[in-house]
């Protein structure tokens, strides 16, 4: 339960910070990050394009968008690419300094009226300053996945010991039960002979008396 609410938590702030904006037409938008050196930067984005007859958002698998990347001010380009509707981009700065990041749609049209709306997500890490926290976390991560499978093997373990000793129990009380009415019938059968026996042995001695 611990690692689900982590997880969920993760999971939002992940959400919360994601941004969205909207282009008209080619319209180019770009976003300037400063980044420290050796830093790798993953870019996430949906782009959907407004639909009059549905009255919503929809994503066109044919929509195409330019994702260009530039390094400040040597202006070298580190990203020029086309990318579907829905996909990612992967840099890693080569030196310190601003970057500039830009997302626009292609259109083969002259008089492109489209309206976009681009979600857009980017994660950043920094190789030579995170490795060893993550490799500690993995392994902590690892360390209660062991764990907690231990402690799943020996419930696992109890249930069946406890299951066990059920059928053990439900067998001896089922023996026992046996033998009680086993008890009781010979009972009945022995006061039964005795009675016959007493039954005749009270006629003959009257029969011998004269007295039937």
């Amino acid at each position: 339960m611990k690692w689900a609410v982590l997880l969920l938590v993760c999971v939002y702030v992940a959400l919360a910070d994601a941004l969205y904006f909207y282009l008209e037409g080619s319209e180019k938008k770009c976003f300037l990050e400063e980044l420290p050196k050796e830093t790798m930067v993953v870019g996430t984005f949906e782009a959907e394009q407004w639909h009059e007859q549905s009255n919503s958002w929809v994503r066109d698998p044919n929509l195409k968008i330019q994702v260009t990347v530039e390094e400040l001010p040597q202006n070298n380009i580190v990203v020029d690419r086309k990318i579907s509707a829905k996909g990612k981009f992967t840099f890693t700065s080569a030196e310190s300094g601003d970057h500039n990041i830009c997302l626009s749609t292609i259109s083969n049209s002259w008089f492109d009226s489209s309206r976009t709306k681009i979600t857009f997500d980017m994660d950043f890490d920094d190789p030579a300053g995170d490795s060893h926290n993550h490799r500690e976390t993995l392994g902590e991560l690892a360390s209660k996945i062991h764990e907690l499978n231990e402690r799943v093997q020996d419930i696992r373990r109890e249930q069946f010991s406890q299951r066990e000793r059920e059928a053990e129990f439900r067998d001896q009380s089922e023996l026992t039960n046996s033998r009680v009415v086993w008890w009781t019938v010979l009972q009945l059968i022995v006061l039964g002979v005795v009675c016959v026996w007493q039954m005749r042995h009270f006629k003959n001695f009257f029969v011998a008396k004269k007295l039937v």
